[in-house]
């Protein structure tokens, strides 16, 4: 299978990410302000640069943007997109305002309402996973232009320790209930807490085997962690009927939702 981003395209976001990172941590080490959005939210200057910022470059490929800071098409619009763009370009804000560095960018490929590339970038430490069918997945340092080097490929691995990541700043207590029945099977799990998209870092990187979510998600939150754990066989399914997440719906927020890999039980 043909990796459905080309090495040009791939590029042109390799380019976005990196400079809307040094923007985002410029803001950050500034007395930045913070806004309330009309859904409560929080947003801020670092929000809105990395969104215009990622615009731009993304803009020359002529596919449709979804972003969270600008303003959403109607689905009678959307519905007739064959692909898009999903981005989120400061996913984790309440972690950037707390400080906390638990934030990154996030920006997925989808098509005919399937997540088909997704990069999430980490401006903190500049590393970066990335992938989808076709591609797999690979994490690498900012700057690096072998990316595609087979070092860099991830892949699930067998562990004896099984663990769990959940949201640093939206618990919801029927985590504990997966939490209870996934060590009913496995025993004892190593759970931790953290912000944002980078709770994908641990679920590719083998840290953890299951994020469970009941809490508020939008699209752009999790297209890009999708694509990226999909291409080494984990799934990010309805926690209602189980059938992996679908994008570009008439309305853009997601269902609860669990990721783990394939064939791995919850109870």
């Amino acid at each position: 299978m043909r990796p459905v981003i080309s090495e040009k395209w791939m590029n042109v976001v390799l380019k976005a990410v990196y400079t809307a990172s040094d923007e985002i941590m410029r803001i950050y080490n500034t007395a930045f302000k913070v806004e309330i959005k009309p859904d409560q939210s929080p947003v801020t200057l670092a929000d809105r640069a990395s969104s215009q910022i990622l615009r731009d470059f993304l803009l020359p490929t002529d596919l449709p943007i979804i972003s969270e800071e600008d303003e959403i098409p109607s689905f009678d619009d959307r519905k007739h997109y064959r692909r898009l763009w999903l981005v989120d370009p400061l996913d984790g804000t309440s972690e950037f305002v707390n400080r906390n560095e638990e934030f990154c960018i996030c920006i997925a490929l989808v098509a005919q309402g399937k997540p088909k590339f997704g990069l999430i970038a980490n401006p903190i430490d500049k590393t970066i996973i990335f992938g989808g069918p076709g591609m797999g997945a690979y994490h690498i340092n900012y700057g690096e232009t072998d990316y595609l080097n087979e070092q860099f490929r991830l892949g699930l691995q067998p562990t004896e320790q099984i663990g769990l990541v959940y949201s640093r700043s939206h618990f919801s207590p029927k985590v504990l209930g997966v939490v209870a029945g996934i060590e009913k099977v496995y025993g004892n799990l190593n759970v931790i807490k953290k912000g944002s998209a980078l709770k994908f870092f641990d679920l590719v990187q083998n840290n953890v085997q299951f994020y469970p979510r009941f809490a508020p998600t939008m699209e752009w939150d999790i297209a890009a962690g999708q694509a990226i754990y999909e291409s080494i066989g984990g799934e990010v399914v309805d926690f209602i009927n189980f059938k992996p997440l679908r994008y570009n719906k008439a309305s853009l927020y997601n269902p609860y939702f669990i990721a783990r890999p394939k064939g791995m039980k919850i109870s």
